[in-house]
């Protein structure tokens, strides 16, 4: 038998085009699935298959409207445990609430960890996200989390397009950033700096300094999500008036909230790369903006993952 066969996808609304792309990659329909909302917005699930027995994938990111995405994913599960599916795998390429991992201050909640609860108890066997926030969110969960990495998909877009590898220089936009970028530029093969900032609020970053050279370089800053932007365009723009070349920016989540789209257009980036974890409206799309598919690489998690194959060598 195919074990094709027995693998079941489920899609939810928050972002249909990436189900059906990763569908497509498989060969696998999605299953016949309504999720729809009542007057008052209740979300109503409604199974139009059997699912029995089958190792069942849901697709959904918990993107904005995040507690709307996130509510599909609870109901989605409870109807497949009620459904009798045999293994319910929560495909969620981007995790709300990642943000709060920590208890920085007094009478604050840790809403990851909730979100994780929420999740396990609805009835989920298995979690597999893109560049959590915060490694600790895996440990909140009692269940087996994958999380998967888009820097080298970034890699590779870089290296298969015009970009001077000998005059660049990956430049993490913070401290916290500084792993994931030293790793794209080991792959690359660039040297590193890094972006010295305070955050006086949420939302608002101020750059001190830079640690490295950037005078005369092309740089690329790469994060895990790019919210308001402020963060990311003042740290492009600092660096080009510490005489940087071109400056290029990637991220996994493009959640471009608020003034982003605006701040991106006017600020000194010359080349927006993302992936498509969360959906880019058309009124958000800039000629400067690349959208870069992360879909080959879940769909190449979702057949290990039911044969039981590693994921982590696809990341060696």
């Amino acid at each position: 038998m195919n074990y094709f066969s027995e693998i079941a996808l489920i899609s939810g609304n928050a972002n249909r085009p990436l189900s059906e792309e990763i569908s497509g990659i498989l060969g696998i329909p999605l299953c016949d699935t309504s999720v729809v909302r009542f007057a008052d917005g209740e979300i109503s699930v409604t199974i139009h298959e059997s699912v029995r027995g089958k190792d069942v994938f849901i697709l959904q990111p918990a993107c904005p409207p995040a507690n709307d995405s996130l509510m599909e994913i609870l109901i989605l599960i409870d109807a497949l445990k009620r459904a009798s599916a045999g293994r319910i795998n929560v495909v969620m390429p981007y995790y709300c609430y990642a943000r709060q991992d920590r208890k920085e201050k007094a009478r604050v909640p840790i809403s990851s960890k909730l979100v994780a609860d929420l999740i396990s108890v609805a009835g989920a066997d298995r979690v597999i996200a893109c560049d959590l926030h915060a490694d600790q969110i895996m440990g909140f969960f009692n269940i087996p989390v994958d999380r998967l990495q888009a820097m080298p998909i970034i890699a590779e877009y870089i290296m298969c397009h015009e970009y001077d590898l000998d005059n660049m220089v990956v430049v993490s936009p913070d401290v916290g950033s500084a792993k994931r970028s030293r790793a794209l530029a080991e792959r690359l093969g660039v040297p590193l700096a890094i972006v010295d900032k305070r955050r006086p609020k949420d939302n608002v970053a101020e750059v001190m300094n830079i640690i490295g050279d950037v005078e005369g370089k092309d740089v690329i800053m790469i994060d895990d999500m790019v919210d308001t932007a402020g963060t990311i365009v003042g740290a492009a723009n600092a660096l080009k008036t510490l005489g940087a070349e071109h400056i290029f920016v990637s991220c996994t989540h493009g959640l471009l909230s608020g003034p982003a789209v605006e701040r991106i257009k006017n600020s000194a980036i010359d080349k927006f790369i993302m992936t498509n974890t969360i959906p880019l409206p058309e009124e958000k799309r800039l000629d400067k903006i690349e959208v870069v598919s992360i879909a080959p690489l879940l769909a190449d998690v979702i057949k290990r993952v039911h044969t039981g194959d590693s994921v982590s060598e696809l990341f060696n």
